[in-house]
């Protein structure tokens, strides 16, 4: 059958050369085997609903457990029924899978719930910086639609703002207007914790 033979590519991730096919095959050949470093990796995986958000700013990954080339990484649902969790599985597959993983197993966790608490700052800051008004924890959807609350527009920053939908393109985000530059926009509803009105 002939000898194993090894070859480097780029990313430092070993490939296998098969003696039948001559086809080269990756593997992980120990250039990523802590957890820190599959965290670092599944950083560049982006919201496939807001692209300038990553899943690890999102707050969705949970836990990542690398043992020797196995690896296991939990993933929180975010809203019930969306339809982007089934391709951030996939994608968090995938880019392991290039990344030389081959027992990979993406599970969806029921606890803890997520929130938007678990957005982080600077993926708040993206959210905003992208046009869309970034969850307000101290504001519910029933407080828009009952008029009690208002959400700053992300454009001009006026709080002269009013509701016209409870839903936007997705589930998790309502569609607003802005009163005084006439600009429509999207909120990231909030699930959080109420903070206290100052």
């Amino acid at each position: 059958m002939g000898e194993k033979e090894y070859t480097l590519n780029i990313l430092g991730i070993s490939l296998l050369k098969c003696n039948i096919c001559k086809e080269y095959i990756q593997i992980c050949n120990g250039k990523m085997k802590t957890d820190a470093e599959v965290l670092e990796l599944v950083k560049e995986i982006s919201d496939p609903e807001i692209p300038v958000l990553t899943i690890v700013d999102l707050g969705i990954v949970e836990k990542i457990k690398v043992e020797e080339n196995k690896l296991y990484i939990g993933i929180l649902p975010t809203y019930n029924g969306c339809p982007a969790m089934d391709l951030i599985r996939m994608m968090v597959y995938e880019k392991c899978y290039d990344a030389g993983f081959r027992d990979i197993e993406v599970a969806y966790l029921n606890s803890p719930h997520w929130t938007t608490d678990r957005i982080s700052q600077q993926g708040m800051d993206a959210i905003q910086e992208y046009g869309i008004a970034a969850p307000d924890a101290s504001t519910r959807i029933e407080q828009l639609i009952n008029g009690e609350s208002s959400i700053l527009c992300p454009k001009c920053h006026s709080s002269n703002t009013k509701l016209i939908s409870a839903f936007g393109s997705t589930a998790c985000k309502a569609l607003l207007q802005c009163n005084d530059c006439l600009e429509p926009f999207e909120y990231f509803k909030s699930n959080g914790i109420r903070q206290p009105e100052s």
